[in-house]
């Protein structure tokens, strides 16, 4: 598990070479991280699924006033071309957030998306118990992520983005 959180944090942008010290808090199992060397700051939730083999999933999600970066990793995908783009409806589980976001894939088991920052788009998933990603004529691959307390860890990570140094 910590190594598809630090995979995930290599993907989001979140780190450069070398090892550094980190800002860390928690928010229920949502880790808020900022590393010295970042220019921003990290809200990330992993976890195994037992009705699902066991499987990884795990999601960080970051954000600046140009850019939301969401990265999502799913030890069940098995994706073949790293930089593939995929389409993918985008949703939560009382609300639909984009048709046909793009996400690319970063690595067998990885998709990051990269959006324009749009505060409702932040609304959403800070009031969402789960997140889907409904991919284009591929159903065995979209998946429901659990991000209990996303409110929570997003006040957080808004907190950690308004006070970094």
């Amino acid at each position: 598990m910590k190594r598809f959180l630090f995979t995930a944090g290599l993907l989001a942008g979140a780190l450069s070479a070398g090892s550094s010290l980190a800002q860390q808090s928690k928010v229920g199992d949502w880790t808020i991280e900022k590393r010295m060397q970042d220019t921003h700051c990290n809200a990330s939730r992993g976890y195994k699924d037992k009705e699902d083999e066991n499987r990884d999933y795990v999601i960080v999600v970051t954000y600046s006033d140009k850019a939301i970066v969401i990265v999502m990793i799913y030890g069940g995908w098995e994706w073949d071309k790293t930089g593939e783009i995929l389409r993918a409806d985008v949703g939560t589980d009382d609300a639909d957030i984009m048709k046909k976001a793009k996400w690319e894939v970063m690595d067998k088991t990885t998709v990051r998306g990269i959006f324009e920052y749009d505060q409702s788009i932040m609304d959403r998933l800070a009031k969402a118990k789960r997140l889907t990603l409904d991919f284009e004529d591929d159903e065995d691959d979209s998946i429901e992520m659990q991000i209990p307390r996303a409110g929570e860890a997003l006040a957080a990570l808004k907190f950690c983005e308004e006070n970094r140094k």
